[in-house]
């Protein structure tokens, strides 16, 4: 069975790689184009690219600018692919794509809800305890095509980057299953009128505030883990948090409680644990270095 497969970081690799076990044909890897990461501006190619070069895997690799040159169609079309998987890649695919052959899109939610780019951190903001994975059969709108198979995950406490590499194996294992059984399969119509969308995560989403509920703050905390991470409003990071309790008795942004290793902060409506933090263009740092530090006290504000 030849499969053309379009897909960008690890969620995608974990897929590809239980695909190339299952002795699927790969017959061609279609990823986004390199980028330059850090401050020193490296151009650094995406991780399934990474991972092709690295492997010695004899696979084409195509990193089109957009999936509407004409060039990549013609590609494609030329290695006469049974499937288009689909796994994060990160464009939306055109219909001159979709035409080529059936794509099944493994989509990090329970669709119909959370089509769009953020659906695992959308589902934590949301307090969710129960997501999952989707295979669809695509079309040409945004994750809006029939539903071949769901499989369910508990995301109950788990950050951001739990939720991906859980999803990762269950998605790779739906793959097999849906591809060794796709003509038996009966696609189901999404039901439109419960869908919602969510859009892709920017570095300000991470912002909070003392005013904020501790749940608020929680659910940012694991919806943003590790990027873009929660910040206050000066720009300090809160890398390492818990709640540590759900009651009000100080003034918003003041140190409730010291302990060793880490203190306390009051938030709207109970206080939130520090364990690590990180200021403006200095270092992270523990807690407790941190109280060593500025030599805090009960009562004390946090951000000046």
């Amino acid at each position: 069975m030849k499969i053309v497969f379009m897909g960008t970081p690890s969620y995608a690799l974990q897929i590809l790689q239980e695909l190339i076990l299952n002795d699927f044909e790969i017959v061609c890897v279609v990823t986004q184009e390199d980028k330059v990461v850090g401050r020193k501006q490296i151009l650094t190619p995406p991780i399934v690219k990474e991972w092709i070069l690295k492997s010695g895997k004899n696979i084409k690799i195509f990193q089109p600018k957009s999936l509407k040159e004409e060039w990549i169609k013609y590609e494609i079309e030329n290695l006469k692919p049974d499937f288009i998987v689909v796994a994060a890649y990160g464009k939306i695919l055109p219909k001159s794509i979709l035409d080529i052959a059936p794509c099944i899109n493994l989509h990090t939610s329970i669709l119909p809800k959370y089509r769009g780019a953020s659906p695992i951190q959308s589902a934590i903001l949301d307090g969710l305890e129960i997501s999952g994975v989707t295979a669809m059969k695509m079309d040409i709108g945004l994750d809006d095509g029939d539903i071949l198979d769901i499989e369910y995950i508990d995301i109950k406490n788990l950050k951001s980057d739990e939720v991906f590499e859980k999803m990762s194996k269950v998605a790779a294992n739906l793959t097999i299953k849906v591809l060794n059984n796709y003509k038996n399969i009966k696609p189901v119509k999404q039901n439109h009128a419960l869908a919602t969308s969510c859009k892709k995560i920017k570095k300000m989403d991470g912002i909070i505030k003392f005013s904020d509920c501790v749940d608020i703050v929680m659910r940012k905390f694991r919806a943003f883990y590790p990027w873009p991470g929660i910040f206050l409003e000066n720009g300090t990071k809160l890398l390492d948090i818990k709640i540590s309790s759900n009651l009000r008795n100080f003034e918003l942004g003041r140190i409730s409680n010291l302990k060793k290793d880490s203190f306390s902060i009051q938030f709207q409506d109970g206080e939130i644990e520090i364990l690590k933090l990180q200021e403006i263009g200095k270092k992270p740092i523990f807690a407790k270095d941190f109280i060593n530090g500025k030599r805090l006290k009960i009562d004390d504000k946090f951000c000046y």
